[in-house]
């Protein structure tokens, strides 16, 4: 008998498009060979879930209430196995400042940040702890938003009408800007799968670049980095993953300034889209898009 396969997908963040895109390249490759059935996390998913019995979900959705534990702990709560991180490690790899925090006590370097409670009142005071501890340009975003939702490079002249965009935040990260290039790496499991660079026509690689392909974001591979960077980073993406006790599959976000690597986040459900980038990194090291999901689904049914 084939085995079930309830794939969870859509949502209610803001990566409900992307998170639909993942579900559906992920239901196409895995019908042929299991019994598949697609839901989303809204509407009727709990009665989905209790009549068809899957004997695993796979968990494709993106961004909040999917992948920072709250769907984790519904799956949790019914005792069914589900695919990527558990509650906790989802938690705290969602939660920016939380992560940041660990990382820099582990001696991963990751950009200083400092944390804004949402009052422009205290736009003057905010400029000058700024100057002081950051300096302009600076990177300001939500805390807990995958995907570069909301991400917006400030100088000293805009950072009060971006800020403006994020008011429905109760906090905000601030940090420094970083340049360089974006390197991404990939770990699977306890294996380095590899690295990839893009090279976005954007100022940076934010939600458009990351899915829009009129975007023509250039994706890199294989990366031309050193033997010895390219270890490097995939030692810091592995030892991020480890520290956040991750599971399955995990995409860590650097960039590579001055010969040094700086961690901006670690993502616990990577994109399965035409556009993403571990099933790109996976394809160029010969394993197949459907072979890369199997690895996830064993995975999963070892773990619970």
């Amino acid at each position: 008998m084939k085995k079930k396969i309830l794939i969870l997908g859509g949502g209610v963040s803001r990566e409900r498009e992307i998170s639909l895109k993942t579900a559906n390249q992920v239901k196409n490759c895995l019908k042929k060979k299991y019994k598949v059935l697609q839901s989303d996390l809204v509407g009727d998913f709990e009665k989905k879930l209790k009549s068809f019995k899957p004997n695993i979900v796979f968990n494709a959705l993106h961004g909040r209430f999917g992948e920072d534990g709250y769907a984790q702990s519904i799956l949790e709560n019914y005792g069914v196995k589900y695919t990527h991180s558990g509650v906790l490690s989802s938690a705290l790899a969602m939660d920016k400042v939380a992560s940041k925090k660990i990382f820099i006590k582990n001696k991963i370097l990751t950009p200083k940040f400092i944390i804004f409670k949402y009052n422009l009142d205290n736009i003057i005071f905010l400029k000058k702890e700024i100057k002081k501890k950051l300096k302009f340009p600076v990177v300001i975003k939500p805390i807990n938003e995958g995907s570069s939702v909301d991400v917006y490079i400030s100088t000293n002249q805009n950072l009060r009408s971006n800020l403006i965009k994020l008011k429905k935040y109760r906090e905000i990260l601030i940090e420094e800007f970083i340049g360089g290039r974006e390197i991404q790496a990939a770990i699977l499991g306890k294996k380095k799968l590899g690295v990839i660079e893009l090279k976005p026509k954007r100022k940076f690689y934010d939600y458009k670049a990351k899915y829009n392909s009129n975007s023509k974001t250039k994706h890199i591979i294989p990366v031309n980095l050193t033997k010895k960077n390219i270890n490097k980073v995939l030692s810091f993406a592995h030892k991020a993953h480890k520290l956040l006790k991750c599971r399955g599959v995990t995409r860590s976000d650097f960039k590579f300034y001055k010969n040094k690597f700086y961690l901006l986040e670690l993502n616990t459900q990577p994109g399965m889209t035409k556009l993403s980038l571990v099933p790109e990194i996976a394809a160029y090291r010969g394993i197949s898009f459907f072979s890369l999901l199997q690895w996830i689904l064993n995975d999963a049914s070892k773990s619970r």
